[in-house]
């Protein structure tokens, strides 16, 4: 089938924008489907890094066109300041090569306001958003007062709308909490000025993307943040606000589940997540430092968009099956392999251990209170020294290496087809 989706099957991080770019240059289409510019994916190339929060990675590559599906939120500052990064970069931008749907729902800089006091106020039990008014814009999407990229169009009838949004959003922050929003004409304004610049970018992408199918041309579905972060099957509360599993490219992007064919779960050697919540296999020791990294290179846990440290631990086969179940996963790719040569044991999470019993599926589902009191069970495996960044050919991996990656195959119950050993693009050994 000409539909491919890559997600990630962890809690984001996974490093699905290189997978992505690699997967783009057979693509025609490449399509953002959920999230916003919460999300960051980063794609080396050569010297130039490039850190993405919106656009698709597939841009990258100058035969693809580019499209933020429906189910997206955006922010036009950050999307207007992506786009003409890029075009410093020489990478063409324009209306022919990347599409917003007319249906997409904007962030606003008083999502964003909203977004942090609404965490602020959490204290203790703060979900760690990354402040960047998703939520808010999901919650006034689905309480039918959102403002949609199709509003643009009419600039007079957008500045009346984007007005009423902020007095409203004004008042929620001064009786909710006591805080004020001086200048708001300014930022009406500045707002509406970027936004109405966008214009030209949008049309109905559902059309566009339907079209592509029906003529057979491959079209690639990428994903934000990761299963573990998805609003229905995630460790709720300490989620998204979208939908980010396989079944969101869907409604996502206007397309019918007759489109779907390979499913690829972008899954890292160990594991990672930003933010409060669960995390069975957590390492806090010098372990968990070696596996971060000291952020001097951009190739370390700390969040593309958020700058702050990742939590870090062993590889979770428990969530791993389930995320594969979820989405119907196909075939994994595996990154960040380079990070774990060097040590002389490596562990994978099998089981949980619940009341005095191993179990190696969720006992209760994905509950998150329960998870809290989850005991990983542990297998150990042989670890393997030297770097192995250089190395581009399966049989020349370690045997300690090579047995680690079948082990987290046959875990997932899915075969690992790629496996990257280092951020750059020729840094990833095929597997048939």
């Amino acid at each position: 089938m000409p539909l491919t989706i890559v997600i990630g099957t962890q809690w984001g991080d996974e490093g699905k924008g290189r997978i992505v770019d690699l997967l783009s240059a057979e693509a025609q289409l490449v399509a953002r489907y959920s999230g916003g510019d919460n999300a960051g994916h980063t794609v080396t190339v050569g010297r130039d890094i490039f850190k993405l929060h919106q656009i698709p990675s597939g841009i990258i590559h100058a035969h693809t066109v580019s499209v933020l599906g429906n189910g997206m939120v955006i922010n036009p500052n950050t999307l207007s300041a992506e786009i003409d990064l890029l075009t410093q970069n020489g990478i063409h931008v324009s209306p022919q090569r990347l599409a917003i749907s007319h249906a997409a729902h904007l962030i606003t800089p008083m999502h964003r306001l909203l977004d942090q006091a609404q965490d602020e106020a959490r204290g203790a039990s703060k979900i760690g958003t990354t402040g960047r008014g998703i939520g808010p814009a999901y919650v006034d999407k689905a309480a039918r007062r959102g403002l949609r990229a199709q509003d643009i169009l009419d600039p007079a009838s957008f500045r009346e709308k984007l007005t009423a949004h902020v007095q409203d959003v004004k008042r929620q922050m001064q009786l909710f909490f006591g805080s004020d929003v001086t200048d708001e004409q300014s930022l009406i304004e500045e707002y509406a000025a970027k936004a109405i610049s966008l214009a030209p970018y949008i049309r109905d992408t559902g059309a566009l993307v339907r079209d592509y199918l029906s003529r057979g041309m491959h079209v690639l579905a990428e994903g934000a943040q990761g299963t573990l972060l998805d609003l229905d099957q995630g460790t709720y509360p300490y989620v998204t606000s979208s939908c980010t599993t396989a079944a969101g490219v869907f409604s996502g992007l206007g397309i019918g589940v007759q489109q779907a064919g390979r499913v690829v779960g972008i899954t890292k050697a160990f594991q990672t997540r930003v933010g409060s919540g669960p995390f069975p296999t957590e390492l806090l020791d010098e372990t968990a430092g070696r596996l971060r990294g000291s952020g001097a290179n951009p190739w370390d846990e700390f969040g593309t968009t958020t700058g702050r440290p990742r939590r870090v631990g062993w590889l979770d086969g428990v969530l791993l099956r389930y995320a594969v179940a979820v989405n119907g996963v196909s075939e994994l790719a595996l990154t960040k392999l380079d990070i774990l040569s060097g040590f002389s044991v490596i562990k994978i999470c099998t089981a949980y251990r619940v009341r005095g019993k191993d179990y190696e599926a969720l006992p209760d589902g994905l509950q998150t209170q329960q998870m809290q009191t989850y005991q990983p069970v542990y297998e150990e495996l042989h670890g393997w020294e030297g770097d192995i960044r250089d190395v581009r050919r399966w049989e020349d991996l370690p045997s300690q290496a090579q047995q680690y990656v079948h082990r987290i195959a046959q875990i997932a119950g899915v075969p690992v087809r790629m496996v990257s050993v280092g951020p750059e693009r020729e840094q990833v050994i095929y597997l048939a």
